[in-house]
């Protein structure tokens, strides 16, 4: 297994274990789970195949206090985003920008929102 040397988002949602089987159906592996109390996760890791991970946490019983879930906006680096479009229409996702190709930078991809209400965008840009 390799290790990543980047930043890792934490998402703290009301039902993490629904939120980590939308994220295995767009495409992330599962990693581990730290189950908390009752039906929660303490703590949990996704994996993007291509680098990266996010960590999914359940809010309830959250060490930190959070305001609410679905105020987070992340961008996933991919080479092939209308796969990723793909599976994120058959999971039934809001698309909130379509798969399409930017017109100021070299990149195509497309936006969603996840069941938490997170935003998410997948785009083959990777920096300059």
């Amino acid at each position: 297994m390799s290790t990543d040397h980047n930043i890792w988002t934490a998402l703290f949602a009301d039902d993490a274990k629904a939120l980590r089987a939308w994220l295995a159906g767009l495409g992330f592996e599962e990693g581990i789970v730290v189950p908390g109390d009752g039906d929660t996760i303490f703590h949990s890791e996704m994996r993007w195949p291509e680098g990266g991970r996010v960590m999914v946490s359940s809010r309830e019983g959250a060490t930190e206090r959070f305001d609410g879930v679905g105020r987070t906006n992340l961008y996933v680096v991919c080479d092939d985003p209308d796969a990723v479009h793909a599976r994120a229409v058959a999971l039934g996702a809001e698309i909130t920008r379509p798969l399409e190709n930017a017109t100021d930078y070299e990149s195509r991809g497309f936006s969603c929102r996840d069941p938490e209400g997170n935003h998410w965008s997948f785009g083959t840009y990777a920096g300059e």
